[in-house]
């Protein structure tokens, strides 16, 4: 991105109390009519609760970061014309979108004075792209040149993975729910402390209070669902995954190589690349690693929604390499 044209800022919004945002004041909340879109699809509402676990994944697949506030109205077609271009692009990217007259610590860790500001977040990195409400020129060049080169970029280094879905950003469920890169179904009672220790990026306490809903209910196909991918976070989220790939690649033998590689395909989306790969490492004649491997597959097998073809494929080849 060395040749991306420089932004000139817009409007200045530097201060303690900006008089110009009040006269743009929306009482509307994200979603309903005559307020900022809502999230959902590949846009995420992140907060400081949840920041930290969305860096995380910014080693998996990039991040286009925006600062904003969704009470001001200059705001909401900066806002829709980036999350159209980022929805379009099917999880190549995500864009995750922070309030920062509610989180100004995140505003004050990337040293930002006022909304909008954009970044682009690369295993972890914040690179800045925009500080000031820009122009419709350079909005367009936003969506059509920078982003583009910002999943190249990405790529280049190994990120390349899939963003997760999180509903119809035009659905009611989105707009209530404020998605938050979390399934936006409603959570049921039983299951609300494990989702508030995932939304607040304790994987491992979420995962031990899923296992607990699932001992107290074993046919809790939701329950056994956000365990797998707890405890999938709480292993590899936070992982190198530039590291962790090239640790495999050395030791193709290795079990604990390959299942914390495929564990990093599993988080990017690549749900078939991380069931071949184990698959294909039985196959290789590593049988003595066999309950390793089946252990980490069925809690895969947990994750995608049954009727996926993938999922019955994997089955089938799993039961004919064990026997």
């Amino acid at each position: 991105m060395a040749d991306q044209q420089q932004f000139n800022p817009g409007v200045s919004l530097a201060g303690a109390v900006d008089l110009e945002a009040l006269k743009h004041q929306v009482k509307a909340e994200p979603g309903q009519a005559g307020g900022a879109p809502a999230a959902g699809g590949y846009v995420i509402d992140t907060t400081e609760n949840t920041f930290q676990a969305m860096v995380q994944t910014s080693a998996t697949f990039p991040i286009l970061l925006l600062l904003w506030v969704p009470t001001d109205d200059r705001l909401f077609s900066m806002a829709r014309a980036l999350g159209d271009a980022v929805n379009g692009l099917n999880g190549q990217i995500q864009l995750s979108r922070i309030d920062i007259a509610t989180n100004p610590s995140i505003a004050q860790a990337l040293q930002v004075q006022g909304a909008p500001a954009l970044f682009a977040l690369i295993s972890g990195r914040p690179m800045p792209l925009l500080q000031g409400l820009p122009g419709d020129d350079e909005l367009k060049q936003l969506t059509d040149e920078v982003i583009p080169k910002i999943i190249q970029a990405a790529a280049q280094s190994g990120v390349n993975g899939t963003a997760p879905y999180s509903g119809d950003p035009d659905s009611d469920a989105a707009a209530s729910t404020g998605a938050t890169g979390a399934d936006t179904e409603q959570v049921p009672p039983e299951h609300a402390e494990a989702h508030r220790l995932a939304e607040e990026g304790d994987y491992a306490g979420a995962a031990a209070e899923y296992a607990r809903v699932m001992e107290s209910d074993p046919s809790d196909a939701l329950a056994a669902r956000e365990h797998a991918k707890a405890l999938l976070l709480a292993r590899s989220g936070s992982a190198d995954v530039r590291e962790v790939r090239a640790a495999a690649a050395a030791a193709p033998d290795d079990v604990e190589a390959q299942l914390a590689v495929a564990d990093i395909d599993m988080i990017g989306g690549q749900i078939q690349d991380a069931f071949d790969r184990l698959l294909d490492f039985l196959a290789a004649g590593h049988k003595g690693d066999l309950e390793a491997v089946r252990q980490r597959l069925l809690e895969y097998f947990t994750i995608p929604e049954p009727t996926d073809p993938r999922l019955a494929r994997a089955r089938r080849r799993l039961a004919t390499l064990m026997y």
